[in-house]
């Protein structure tokens, strides 16, 4: 009886450790299920592209590297006419408007006669004259009208230069000198123009809390028009990073920051950490490394065939 309940838990034991041994060896193979699992899910986030094809999209390839860093500061303007540039045209006497030779518009010469009036008192006709060669911008007298000499019946503006006031807020005044270069834009498809900050406001407007910043831009063909908004970049420094991609390599995919990076399979969106940037480039601090290839231009064809994927829509290459 009792060799019987021995031979009973002997074999109790045994069949316990087979069941150990059995579960340790399917424990592997289940972690080996995961593992093809995911790596399942990484191919489906491959985009392949031949040479040919990668021509055809306009994508282009660069290698990650260093780069120089252009920091600026945008900041709003306004184009106005250089104070010195206006002349504000009296009658010399008060009288009657006799002739009008010019209008709002027309572009006179210093010297040239604007109009004719015939002095109240001594009735004798005068000359209204430019005072400066110009636009004119105001016109403030009709034939036949009696004008008084307090107020100005022309005003002319000289548009062959002018100014870019620019709004300096308090957090950028001490980047901001004297002497740097600005790029003045308005959009609309306008040509861009380079000035010289010449002068900066020496006192902070009391309701604003700004300052001004003065560029002067040659105007010789007429664009930049007084009241225009404007926008002014200013490059403060050059900053030596470590990895630079242009701003175009940059992709949202799965709302992150993503750069589409070369690999013996094809092409794999990888999620980055961005730093500083500015209108073309992009400081890289995480997520790709030196000498790796990314696509540097038309990573949005890629994006796009793996949504088309994700939809099942898409086919292999």
């Amino acid at each position: 009886m009792k060799r019987t309940q021995a031979n009973a838990i002997a074999l109790f034991n045994i069949f316990l450790m087979a069941l150990f041994f059995i579960s340790c060896e399917s424990k592997p193979a289940h972690e080996e299920g995961e593992k093809t699992e995911h790596e399942g899910e990484r191919r489906s986030e491959i985009v392949q592209l031949s040479k040919q094809e990668l021509d055809e999209f306009g994508i282009e390839l660069a290698n990650a590297g260093p780069g120089k860093l252009k920091i600026h500061v945008s900041l709003p303007g306004e184009i106005i006419i250089p104070p010195d540039n206006l002349a504000h045209i009296h009658p010399r006497f008060p009288g009657m408007v006799k002739k009008v030779f010019k209008h709002i518009g027309d572009f006179v010469k210093k010297g040239e006669t604007l109009a004719i009036i015939e002095g109240n008192e001594s009735l004798t006709e005068y000359k209204v004259n430019s005072l400066i060669d110009g636009i004119i911008v105001e016109k403030h007298l009709s034939l036949g009208e009696v004008v008084d000499n307090s107020e100005h019946g022309f005003v002319v503006a000289d548009l062959s230069n002018v100014w870019a006031m620019l709004t300096l807020y308090q957090k950028d005044l001490p980047s901001v000198e004297i002497g740097q270069k600005v790029t003045i834009s308005a959009g609309l498809e306008l040509p861009k123009s380079e000035g010289i900050i010449a002068y900066i406001s020496p006192i902070i407007d009391e309701t604003t809390r700004t300052a001004e910043a003065r560029i002067v831009l040659k105007n010789t063909l007429g664009h930049w028009k007084p009241g225009l908004f404007v926008t002014g970049e200013i490059i403060t420094s050059d900053v030596e990073v470590a990895l630079l991609v242009p701003k175009t390599a940059l992709e949202i995919f799965e709302n992150q920051n993503v750069v589409f990076v070369q690999s013996k399979e094809g092409f794999v969106p990888r999620a980055v950490q961005i730093g500083r940037r500015n209108e073309v480039s992009v400081e890289v601090i995480g997520g790709l490394n030196p000498g790796e290839t990314y696509v540097s231009k038309g990573g949005f064809t890629l994006k796009a065939e793996l949504q088309k994927s994700e939809l099942g829509e898409g086919h292999g290459h």
